[in-house]
């Protein structure tokens, strides 16, 4: 019998992520701070204008590359959050989560062996994706002394004749670094002399903790070559419901539309009509959540500090990276072990590429009664190894 499967898709690894949420579920009394979706409802204006939508019967297809009136929403909602001007009509299209819009976009530039740089650590999907789409991923090691920012040395460092997309990961998951208008001016210049093309992840824009986050896309030049990527999943508490959206020049979003249309149809429906409603009235929920993260993210950091166990300030998302190498074992070690002996669930940082040996993500989307106990365990397991190494 022929091998009936893609020789592509069976040397692709599944996510590193969910290994360890596979046993929490079967472990009693175990915490989990390893999952990346906020522990907030949606807030309620949102969900009534879903479940109003199918009390109405909005329950068929909408245009291909969503409705219209969300589509305006987003537009004026990327004008007066971040400066971006995108046309409703042929820039803009709402995809099912951010995730679907990464994949087309991969899939509507890239020809075979073209290269995408992809820093890491990063979101498990950019480098699959890229695979699938027939491109080649060539991986810019971030580092923790850059509190792992890309530096345009490091970009100067992976370009080849071949590359042809960079992918940007700010507000970054898992280490939660940001790059601030300094970062991103330092690298355009790079972009536009090598005549690269910008997939930018924006999918935590509006969890920074420093200033108003910056994007790329509002830099001269950079627009016309960049495609920008959001969703409602992190900002909105919206993960369930499945919407995200890219906008970017009118030639990309159109040959992304036609893989959309083939592929999906539309987004979900009622997840749109609530979508209007998050981008009209969602700023003051919005801000409300991300007070509550910045909360828990200088708790987790002043913890850390009390213990003695290295961890840079994270600016963005709501995860902190912390360095575990000090114990002598690898990410992979570090996290079963924690698991077994004090039933808590981090990842480990080798899950987003091979860099983040060394690395635990922690997220911080959980009540701070359930970080407080979680590492009141990590702080005991901690000064029980670093006891076991004095003997």
């Amino acid at each position: 019998m022929r091998n009936p499967l893609s020789k592509v898709i069976t040397e692709i690894e599944p996510s590193g992520i969910r290994k360890f949420f596979d046993i929490v579920s079967e472990m009693k009394d175990a915490i989990s701070l390893g999952v990346g979706e906020p522990d907030f409802d949606t807030p309620w204006n949102i969900r009534d204008e879903g479940i109003y939508s199918l009390e109405r019967g909005r329950t068929f297809y909408t245009s291909n590359a969503g409705l219209k009136e969300l589509k305006i929403e987003i537009t004026k909602f990327l004008k007066r959050r971040y400066g971006l001007s995108y046309d409703y009509a042929h820039e803009t299209l709402v995809t099912v989560g951010g995730s679907e819009a990464i994949d087309i976009a991969l899939r509507a530039m890239l020809d075979p062996e073209d290269e995408v740089l992809i820093p890491q650590p990063s979101y498990v999907s950019y480098l699959p994706c890229t695979r699938l789409a027939g491109g080649v991923p060539v991986v810019i090691e971030l580092k923790e002394e850059n509190e792992f920012r890309l530096t345009r040395q490091e970009l100067l460092g992976a370009i080849t004749p071949k590359t042809k997309i960079l992918i940007l990961p700010f507000p970054n998951n898992p280490t939660g670094a940001i790059m601030e208008k300094k970062d991103l001016e330092d690298i355009a210049d790079i972009i536009l002399e090598h005549d690269l093309f910008v997939l930018t992840d924006e999918i935590y824009s509006e969890l920074t903790y420093l200033d108003r986050h910056i994007s790329i896309a509002s830099l001269p030049g950079m627009r016309e070559r960049t495609v920008y990527i959001n969703g409602f999943s992190k900002s909105h508490a919206m993960t369930g419901w499945r919407l995200g959206y890219a906008c970017g020049p009118e030639v990309i979003i159109r040959e992304m539309l036609k893989i959309h249309q083939f592929a999906i149809m539309c987004a979900p429906t009622a997840s749109q009509y609530a979508a209007v409603e998050a981008m009209k009235n969602g700023d003051e929920s919005v801000a409300g959540m991300r007070e509550e993260y910045n909360g828990r993210r200088r708790y987790l950091l002043h913890r850390f500090k009390e213990m003695g166990l290295k961890c840079f300030e994270p600016y963005g998302a709501f995860y902190v990276f912390p360095c575990i190498k000090e114990f002598g074992m690898t990410s992979e070690e570090f996290a079963t072990k924690l698991l077994e002996e004090e039933k808590v669930a981090v990842v480990p940082g080798t899950a987003f590429g091979a860099c983040g040996e060394g690395f635990l993500r922690i997220s911080y989307a959980y009540s701070l009664e359930n970080l407080k106990l979680a590492v009141g365990r990590l702080e005991r397991f901690v000064e029980k190894l670093r006891a076991e190494q004095k003997l």
